[in-house]
């Protein structure tokens, strides 16, 4: 109890400390370097969910080499409207200048992504604007929501526009159609009416400044020209397949959890090594894949996770009853799994606001308590099933009975304290004794116990035997 205690504790401890990871240098934007690279990011199609986890690896991917910019190659319909609000979050996080280049849409949500980048080029026939809310069939909005949505969105991404010095106003006249929008005495859009610029009508200067883009450029290498970076290298970064898939890892997160540590358990439980141990591998694997290919995380959170289960099983491999070893590694994988969930960017302080840590909680939350109830059932039914002879390979040798669970395994609800039986296989301090008729696993008290030791049930906890010598 006091070691399982121990091993709570340490996990709760390491998932208050500050993100795993190591930092990169990188050049900062001020003053670039020559050999830093400029990323090509394009985004094309309808603004989803895919697409924001696409463009924040990217992001995340430039501030770590060390980008000297990144041009978005924008060319889409619009979207989803969430997904636009998270896209400009990251867009706004990244510590180089990002640039959008309309090749040749930015209708709807492109246009408010744009509006986050530090300078907009089009491309010589090409259009940006109407970005009037409309649910998802397409259809307009009842009078009274889109009244709403419009009033708060529009004073969000006028604060995205100001913040990259666009004129706020032109937010209300992509989105609002019962406001006149004017720069200056001329009326740039009338009440009544969504704004939708040309190439041409975007760069036209109004009372010394233009309206909306920087210029008008024929390729992606022209507007790296116009910026000011044609002697930087040029990268693209392409969206990968795994990119859709990892969206549904971050969002079904707690059951991959619940799997590997399910897994995990029945594997400790039963010798040898067969599906359970399958299972956990492949679940820890795809969680720790899917949130890497997502943006959230990167190998070094891997690394500690391997590193705390090497740790976790020298205690019971090599150091029985040292505890040391056994509570370092489950606090490091603890740690390990809430962080890969964690959305933090490199060389960045970490930011443990409510936002960020929302999502790791609730979901590490989620996963323990249905891997409880879940390990439980488990436990007290599994071994009734004649399918759970089939779960386990057998690991017979010649030199000592099989580890291969027999059905009666896990029958821990029929042992009671005070019975005595005998080791039939080398408790390390975890093994199976056998009680009357019943082959249980069991743990001993912290000593080594070779087979054939005369033993007594010292404890039962839940689907736990404690067992010592018998005197």
């Amino acid at each position: 109890m006091k070691l399982r205690t121990s091993i709570l504790a340490a996990a709760c401890v390491v998932c208050s400390l500050p993100v795993l990871g190591a930092s990169s240098a990188h050049a900062t934007d001020e003053s670039p370097s020559d050999k830093s690279p400029v990323l090509v990011v394009p985004i094309r199609g309808p603004i989803s969910e895919a697409q924001f986890f696409f463009l924040r690896r990217a992001i995340k991917q430039a501030d770590a080499t060390g980008a000297a910019a990144v041009v978005l190659d924008l060319d889409t319909p619009g979207g989803a409207l969430s997904a636009t609000e998270k896209m400009d979050q990251a867009l706004l996080k990244a510590r180089m200048p990002v640039f959008a280049y309309i090749n040749p849409n930015a209708a709807s949500a492109g246009a408010l992504i744009a509006l986050a980048t530090k300078g907009i080029y089009m491309a010589p026939v090409s259009a940006i604007g109407a970005a009037a809310p409309v649910t998802g069939s397409g259809q307009e909005l009842e009078e009274t929501m889109s009244k709403k949505v419009v009033s708060y969105y529009s004073g969000y991404f006028r604060s995205v526009a100001g913040r990259n010095d666009h004129n706020p106003e032109l937010v209300d006249a992509f989105m609002n159609l019962d406001k006149e929008v004017k720069i200056g005495d001329r009326v740039l859009n009338p009440k009544g009416a969504l704004l939708t610029l040309s190439a041409q009508e975007a760069v036209e200067t109004i009372e010394g400044k233009p309206v909306l883009a920087r210029g008008i450029a024929d390729s992606v290498e022209d507007v790296i020209r116009q910026a000011g970076f044609s002697g930087h290298a040029i990268e693209r970064v392409a969206p990968t397949g795994f990119e859709s898939i990892a969206q549904w890892i971050t969002v079904l997160a707690p059951l991959f959890l619940m799997g590997g540590i399910v897994g995990a358990y029945i594997e400790f439980k039963t010798g040898g090594f067969g599906v359970a141990g399958i299972l956990a591998i492949v679940c820890f694997l795809l969680f720790f894949a899917g949130h890497y290919v997502a943006g959230l995380t990167g190998f070094e959170v891997a690394a500690v996770f391997l590193l705390g289960l090497a740790l976790f099983a020298a205690e019971f491999l090599f150091f029985p009853g040292l505890v040391i070893l056994a509570t370092l590694g489950v606090a490091l994988m603890a740690g390990s799994l809430f962080f890969a969930m964690m959305d933090f960017y490199p060389g960045a302080p970490p930011e443990f606001s409510f936002e960020v840590l929302a999502t790791p909680v609730m979901n590490f939350s989620i996963a323990v308590v249905l891997a409880v109830v879940v390990g439980a059932v488990l436990a007290r039914f599994l071994p009734e099933l004649p399918i759970f002879r089939r779960l386990i390979l057998d690991h017979s040798t010649a030199e000592g009975p099989s580890l291969a669970a027999p059905r009666e395994a896990l029958f821990c609800h029929k042992v009671s304290v005070g019975q005595e039986g005998v080791a039939e296989t080398l408790l390390r301090p975890a093994g199976k004794v056998k009680i009357g008729e019943l082959m249980v696993d069991a743990q001993s008290d912290g000593e080594f116990l070779p087979p054939g030791t005369h033993i007594r049930v010292l404890e039962v906890s839940g689907a736990i035997v404690l067992v010592g010598r018998r005197d």
